[in-house]
């Protein structure tokens, strides 16, 4: 079964586009006025790029025995036994969960995506794309994992460890 990220969420895509809008900018800018421009342009690009293939996955899909975390230039594979438990939580259950939190990794341009460092469960797997939805897994003596994928019901139900 395979789930894609789930579809960003409203404030997420505002951030999203202002973000895309930036690089524009700066070539409108350096076209009528100063050509020096274009490199900040180009490596807002660059690391729009590098987010968008390396960090922003694409899909998770779980099969019998792994699951597989899939972005556009790599591929991770989760062992199933290695996950003690899979489930919803929303925003105010994370908070609770967790702590404080701060986000380390890419963050703003199609969600948040890296690790999230807390002060109860220190680092976090962190890939999410929206604002709810929010799935936690459990992995033992390993990082726990967050991440947003579409139908997340659906996933948990499908992930969830076989007793």
């Amino acid at each position: 079964m395979t789930y894609r990220l789930a579809s960003m969420s409203p404030s997420i895509l505002a951030l999203t586009l202002f973000l895309l809008v930036l690089p524009v900018v700066f070539v409108v800018f350096a076209l009528y006025s100063a050509p020096f421009v274009l490199i900040p342009a180009g490596f807002l690009l660059l690391i729009y790029a590098w987010i968008w293939l390396w960090f922003r996955p694409s899909k998770f899909a779980i099969r019998a025995d792994v699951v597989e975390i899939v972005w556009p230039l790599r591929r991770l594979e989760i062992a199933r036994r290695s996950i003690s438990s899979v489930r919803l939580i929303d925003r105010a259950a994370l908070r609770r969960e967790v702590g404080r939190s701060m986000r380390v990794g890419a963050g703003g341009l199609g969600g948040g995506f890296g690790w999230l460092w807390t002060t109860r469960r220190g680092l976090v797997r962190m890939y999410v794309s929206r604002l709810d939805g929010f799935v936690w897994i459990e992995r033992g003596a390993e990082q726990p994992w967050l991440i947003t994928p579409d139908r997340p019901d659906a996933f948990v139900q499908a992930l969830a460890p076989r007793g």
